[in-house]
């Protein structure tokens, strides 16, 4: 069944034309990955999809009754909204169900004869629409995805206004995941999630019960999750029924096959063009009017023929400069037993690192582990509290950061490269044309950039000064898909050092020979790529399962309780406790199928209001034994 069709849209700014004849269609229980070079127009795309923009030519129609979510990048909340106030949004319409039960409740206190049955039966019904709408499962529901995402316990009851823009992100797509919409739109959902996060939400969105349309220049993120790939240009989509690694693949293919029909075309044209010659040569020869009159219909079939566009496989993409860098000593760095902290929140409890020549490490670790922390104290921006950071011989240290700015943002882009390497404009042109400041382009003042654009000028400038040792904080955040995989081939041919931070698994299983992982303020080093760590890691967790097996359990301890009390009468009321608990929900299920039933399910009901007392009466006789 289609959830959602697109078609034929076009898109103004202005007098900009943003794209033209774009059709997308959305099938039920379709993962749809959407990409395209930035500016294409794919985050326009989704907000007209959820009538947040507007179009000039075209239709869209979704199924009758279908429910649309969009994880939005603005937030407006009240300034008082805790995370967890945001998070039960999700279920507002369970919450409501709820007030109205116990509204009836109060007035079944109250009630006799006829009116009671009629609430009874009322009540019943309510509590039919509660199970099935999963009612008793919200805390749960809310505990796994918070879990997934990394929202902590400790700040589910903060304020939303007081966290960072990454937190907010992680925050509003957990609630939009709760909400389990029949089509779910996600523009770059594994921005700001960690690795184990981004691996949970792979999880989720594979057995996701919906429609999920994706935005994203995560490749390996695309091919866990994405069955069919669409891909957007200013004047069409093209679609490919498979995930990203297939799309390249059939990408491929189909340009192969283009470009032989365009070859078979241009040799048809100029087979016919070199025909009508000779019939006209013929004809001046011979003075005869027949071999005007073939040159003449020849000509007539020409005009009618299709002329092919000669396919383009890629469009223009950065190209970095590879000249060779200057040979550094064999060891680069050492960090002898460091330890840092922010306050209470320890970051790095003695940890050592040495990086060798040509290394390329990438260090991973779950957000707020450090990762970046390490990289300041390794350029000396921040002093370790403890411990030694020494550099090796002959080092020259290029630092890419994940907010590129510059001292001078009113510069323009060739008077900044100019300045800085002190060479001729047209050098400076000829440097900046690699990374596609190509024409007036350089003429731009750097506050004018995007993030991705101030990244790809920074990145310019390292290669230019001949550095041998990059550290590189998230060098893919901010580039499309094309210049991930040009900046890849670029670092793969530098001769130098690499030292970097990503949460891209596609960009460190190419780049990385080496591993480093902080977990628990400490950091382990696995020598190998990406993929060998991975499994590594997978033979490590089988272990710990398997010893986890074979160990005899055993009895559940009773918690140390401050003062000492009768810890034989603690355990018989938790176990009354337990016996209560089993009732209350033996009496809700018999409820829920009694519903139509008015004479028991009021029984049932007394009887539950009796346990709940009852539950009441000996929670409260089990806190006081524990004073």
């Amino acid at each position: 069944m289609i959830e959602c069709s697109a078609n034929n849209i076009t898109k103004y700014y202005g007098a900009n034309k943003i794209f033209e004849n774009i059709s997308i269609e959305l099938k039920t229980n379709e993962q749809v990955g959407l990409i395209g070079p930035n500016g294409c127009g794919k985050t326009t795309l989704m907000k007209i999809l959820m009538g947040i923009e507007d179009y000039q030519e075209g239709s869209i129609s979704f199924r009758k009754g279908a429910k649309v979510g969009y994880l939005n990048q603005t937030f407006n909340y009240d300034s008082n909204a805790t995370v967890i106030d945001i998070l039960e949004e999700a279920f507002q319409n369970i919450k409501d169900l709820k007030k109205e039960m116990k509204s009836v409740e109060n007035q079944m206190k109250k009630l006799d004869g006829e009116s009671l049955d009629t609430a009874v039966k009322n009540y019943g019904s309510l509590m039919e629409k509660y199970e099935l709408q999963e009612g008793y499962e919200i805390e749960t529901r809310i505990n796994k995805v918070c879990q997934g995402l990394k929202i902590e316990d400790n700040y589910r009851n903060m304020i939303f206004e007081q966290l960072s823009g990454g937190e907010k992100t992680r925050v509003m797509l957990g609630k939009l995941l709760l909400e389990e919409p029949d089509i779910l739109l996600l523009d770059e959902p594994t921005n700001h999630l960690d690795i184990d996060s981004i691996e949970w939400l792979e999880n989720f969105l594979q057995d996701y019960r919906g429609t999920v349309l994706i935005i994203s220049h995560d490749r390996r993120f695309l091919d866990k999750v994405v069955k069919k790939i669409v891909e957007l240009t200013p004047k069409s989509t093209s679609v490919y029924d498979g995930n990203y690694s297939y799309y390249v693949i059939e990408k491929e293919r189909r340009f192969l096959l283009e470009y032989k029909a365009y070859e078979n075309n241009q040799k048809k044209i100029e087979r016919m063009e070199n025909q009508i010659n000779r019939y006209r040569i013929w004809g001046a020869m011979r003075d005869s009017e027949k071999m005007y009159k073939r040159a003449k219909e020849l000509e007539k079939r020409l005009e009618k023929l299709e002329v092919l566009d000669r396919p383009v496989l890629e469009n223009r993409k950065i190209r970095l400069s590879t000249k060779d860098t200057s040979r550094s000593g064999r060891i680069v760095l050492k960090t002898d037993k460091l330890n840092k902290s922010f306050g209470e929140k320890n970051l790095f409890r003695d940890l050592s690192l040495t990086v060798f020549y040509q290394d390329h490490l990438c260090i991973i670790g779950k957000n707020g582990s450090g990762k970046t922390t390490l990289l300041k104290l390794i350029l000396g921006e921040l002093k370790p509290d403890k411990g030694i950071v020494s550099l090796g011989a002959n080092i020259k240290i290029g630092y890419l950061p994940q907010n590129v700015t510059f001292e001078n943002e009113k510069m323009t882009l060739l008077d900044y490269f100019t300045n800085t390497h002190t060479i001729t404009e047209r050098e400076a042109r000829s440097e900046l044309a690699k990374m596609l400041f190509i024409k007036d382009d350089v003429y731009k003042t750097i506050s004018t950039l995007s993030g991705g654009e101030k990244s790809r000028l920074k990145l310019c400038s390292l290669i230019y000064q001949n550095v041998n040792c990059m550290i590189l904080d998230e060098p893919t955040n901010h580039l499309d898909i094309d210049s991930r995989e040009v900046l890849e081939e670029t670092l793969l041919h530098f001769t130098g050092t690499i030292l970097f931070v990503s949460h891209d698994r596609y960009f460190i299983q190419k780049i990385a020979n080496k591993i480093m992982v902080i977990e628990n303020c400490r950091g382990k080093l696995y020598p190998m790529s990406y993929e060998d760590y991975l499994e590594e890691r997978q033979k490590k967790m089988m272990e710990i399962s398997t010893k986890k097996d074979l160990k005899i359990p055993k009895r559940t301890q009773t918690k140390t309780i401050k003062k000492s009390v009768n810890k034989y009468k603690l355990t018989k009321v938790e176990e009354k406790l337990e016996l209560l608990e089993e009732k209350l929900n033996l009496v809700n299920k018999q409820m829920i199928l009694n519903s139509v039933d008015a004479e028991k399910l009021f029984e049932l009901y007394k009887k539950k209001e009796l346990l709940e007392d009852e539950y009441e009466e000996t929670f409260i006789h089990w806190e006081n034994l524990q004073k």
